[in-house]
């Protein structure tokens, strides 16, 4: 009768301490903590997140889930040409316009996006070196008369590869009817250098260019003083999708939970990226099952082509 007690017991205990193992197993709730990753995690993104990805938050998602994160950076639409070409391979696409995705839905462009959802932003500004002869006007002239001045050399991106050269272009035209200044776009153009953005931040510390457009989040980090658009108001919009096909699809769908997980939204705005409603888009029965509990539900309809960005 003594045995069968103590057997008793030592079953009771064992079982509680199946119980207490098992509710302990998702760290605090957290679905971003609670995701273990096995493989390596292929993301291609904008290359305006360079410090938040390979500084703050792919080497936070190795410490928090074990996983591997290899992050590759370009212009938005030149990493989409790039997987649409074949030419580079990912599991995870962050784009810094909405419209992006647009060139990799649908069988005609290979079917690589059914869905993304918004998570960010970030303003367009000028970012301009602080010892250019022209810091000074910039500080107390008109943005759009200042970029117009004989000699002032203005950094942008390839309107054709990146969202952030495509809203330059913008910034310019609404410019030109905001202020009624019908000129401002060819005269500012003068003065425009078109630069990879890898080169921007860098040509413009070292004094070969007086300013240039930046995202907000990239100025701060860099500590590069700016001045506002003003009255154009103009905004990258950062999206995450899965891509369809992707190599590891567990490692993408641990990815993107993470960073709509509340760590990945504290170092999103760490990074001084204003982070938004998730929107999604696209066809949410494609939405993959591990990831239906943290995004949005239905879709939105599809933005404006203007809106965050082209």
């Amino acid at each position: 009768m003594r045995v069968r007690n103590v057997v008793g017991v030592l079953a009771a205990a064992l079982l509680a301490l199946t119980a207490c193992a098992g509710s302990n197993s998702g760290s605090s709730g957290n679905p971003g903590a609670s995701t273990a990753v096995s493989g390596p995690v292929k993301v291609l993104y904008a290359g305006s997140l360079v410090n938040l990805m390979e500084h703050s938050l792919g080497p936070q998602f190795n410490k928090d889930t074990g996983g591997t994160f290899q992050g590759f950076s370009a212009g938005s639409s030149a990493l989409a040409m790039q997987i649409k070409g074949k030419v580079r391979q990912g599991d995870v696409f962050i784009s810094a316009s909405p419209s992006v995705n647009d060139t990799l839905q649908g069988p005609a462009n290979g079917n690589w996006v059914s869905w993304y959802v918004k998570f960010a932003s970030a303003p367009l500004v000028i970012g301009y070196n602080p010892n250019s002869r022209f810091a000074a006007d910039l500080k107390s002239k008109p943005w759009y008369q200042v970029i117009t001045e004989p000699g002032f050399r203005m950094g942008s991106t390839d309107p054709k590869l990146d969202p952030k050269g495509k809203l330059g272009q913008q910034a310019l035209t609404e410019g030109a009817t905001t202020y009624h200044d019908a000129g401002l776009p060819a005269a500012a153009q003068k003065n425009i250098t078109v630069l990879p953005e890898t080169e921007l931040i860098g040509r413009l510390e070292s004094g070969q260019l007086d300013a240039g457009f930046f995202y907000s989040n990239e100025a701060s980090e860099q500590k590069i003083p700016t001045t506002t658009l003003d009255q154009v108001r103009l905004s990258a919009s950062y999206t995450v999708t899965e891509l369809n096909m992707a190599p590891d699809s567990a490692a993408a769908e641990a990815f993107v939970k993470y960073l709509v997980s509340p760590q990945g939204v504290a170092l999103v705005k760490q990074d001084g990226l204003t982070t938004v409603p998730l929107t999604l888009y696209g066809d949410p029965a494609q939405v993959p099952a591990a990831l239906k509990p943290v995004l949005p539900t239905t879709a939105a309809p599809s933005p404006s082509p203007s809106t965050g960005g082209k």
